[in-house]
């Protein structure tokens, strides 16, 4: 009797994922395995590029292939169709070459997918085949970290005002408790770490360096053969835990939500993502972004999943992923005419490479997916939407915020002595000249137009040849 009903239940599970059909996907993915970031200019190691690789490849089974129960509604099988593929990652190489193998994964070369259509058949009925056996050059977009889209994967890079809600997690009890009870432990590790260059004593270790610690030996128990083969299992996992604790804290308070503004901001890309989906009507099918850890745990906190499991404290492994599915709970063979009340979305999470793609609950709901305009709704609370609201949020410097810079302040500035200040200053003394350019140009037209009075001709600059004050004195790009 119970094999009996265990095998109704999965009966019932399959009709119901066979009922789905999947319109779209965002996926958000960390790096594979790499070497430490103490040194800086960290690499992907071999394997963190087959991790990658590895997950792409999954990602494909899942959403690509046919006879997949979650295939996205009439993507390319084995042809990469630029239209319905969006994959983005910060100018890093780190995170570039992380987007790149999963893509590679993905859409790997037509000779190993489909023979047919690897070759082109020419008019002399010789056949061409792409390099590395039909190789596919997916499109990936480098976001420049002096751009104003950089803020919707690395909001926290150039933010002020995350670096400063950040630091004062060390103020916390929580943070002084345990940096008075670890101490012992963490000094017992000098003797691994004292080749380091900037370890030059135990004080130099302690649970404020809970992550670059535990990431030296984490990554030399790997890959190198050092004293650090000598750290037991028990206190490398002593040492994550401690790090995931302190990387939480760093990423994530709910009474200082600056603490997060890069989960708001990635937040605001994925809806974006998943939107343009909606707009293009199912022609936009999966968006992939690379990123980094802090995210994950940033965005963990934001979305109450924390709530769920204490595993979402803890720091995702190598390789991990969140996704988005943007579906409909019945089978369709077009985009849904009304998509405001078919359209669900649900969050998926894996952990590394060797997890599986579970359901979660988001924003504290219990259910397994959101109607789609629910899911915007909450989604939009927790967003920081245009870049504008990034400034602010940050107080950034960051050249392209200059233009959202209140410029009536500056009117408004006085000195301490009650005199002009220089920004006035300069303001007015333009002004002045200004004005004085004006009248010299009123009388010389004058004078002109008296000597040509018979002459009713006068000579305009054309529209295209004015130059904008404001575009010439701010260097801004005019909107």
């Amino acid at each position: 009797m119970l094999i009996t009903a265990a095998g109704t239940l999965l009966s019932l599970l399959a009709g119901r994922a066979m009922a789905e059909t999947v319109h779209g996907v965002v996926v958000f993915t960390r790096h594979g395995d790499r070497t430490t970031k103490h040194y800086g200019a960290q690499e992907l190691t071999r394997l963190g590029t087959t991790q990658n690789f590895q997950v792409g490849s999954d990602y494909r089974s899942r959403y690509i292939e046919a006879g997949s129960p979650q295939r996205i509604l009439n993507i390319s099988e084995f042809n990469y169709i630029p239209s319905e593929v969006y994959a983005s990652a910060p100018n890093q190489g780190i995170l570039l070459n992380t987007a790149t193998a999963f893509l590679q994964g993905l859409y790997p070369p037509l000779v190993d997918l489909n023979s047919e259509t690897a070759s082109q058949t020419l008019n002399n009925g010789s056949k061409s085949t792409s390099p590395l056996n039909g190789y596919q050059y997916v499109t990936l977009q480098g976001v420049s970290s002096n751009s104003p889209d950089a803020i919707w994967i690395k909001g926290d890079d150039g933010c002020p005002a995350v670096t400063s809600a950040s630091q004062s997690f060390e103020s916390s009890s929580e943070f002084t408790t345990r940096l008075s009870s670890t101490r012992d432990f963490y000094q017992t590790l000098y003797p691994v770490l004292q080749s380091v260059y900037d370890i030059n004593s135990p004080d130099d270790l302690s649970y404020a360096k809970a992550y670059d610690i535990y990431d030296l030996i984490n990554v030399a128990r790997l890959h190198n053969a050092s004293s650090a083969q000598d750290i037991t299992d028990e206190q490398l996992f002593q040492l994550r835990t401690l790090a995931d604790s302190a990387e939480f804290g760093y990423n994530f308070n709910l009474s200082q939500p600056a603490r997060s503004i890069h989960a708001q901001t990635l937040s605001a890309a994925i809806l974006n993502q998943l939107n343009k989906t909606v707009a293009s009507e199912g022609q936009l099918k999966l968006s992939l972004l690379a990123g980094s850890y802090d995210a994950f745990l940033a965005f963990f906190g934001l979305a109450k999943l924390t709530d769920l499991s204490k595993n979402f404290y803890g720091l995702p492994d190598y390789a991990s992923t969140m996704a988005f599915e943007l579906f409909i709970p019945d089978t369709a063979g077009s985009f849904p005419a009304e998509p405001e009340s078919d359209l669900r979305v649900r969050f998926l999470f894996r952990n590394g490479t060797e997890g599986t793609l579970d359901p979660f609950p988001l924003f504290g709901t219990g259910a397994d997916s959101l109607p789609w305009p629910e899911f915007v709704r909450e989604m939009k609370q927790r967003s920081i939407g245009t870049t504008e609201e990034w400034c602010a949020a940050c107080r950034s410097s960051a050249s392209f915020c200059a233009v959202y810079t209140n410029q009536n302040s500056v009117f408004a500035s006085a000195s301490p002595s009650g005199g002009m200040s220089n920004a006035v200053a300069g303001v007015v003394g333009a002004a002045v000249t200004l004005g004085a350019v004006g009248i010299v140009g009123l009388l010389a037209f004058l004078f002109v137009r008296r000597r040509r009075s018979g002459d009713d001709a006068v000579v305009v600059m054309p529209a295209d040849e004015r130059v904008s004050l404001r575009s010439v004195s701010t260097g801004v790009e005019k909107v």
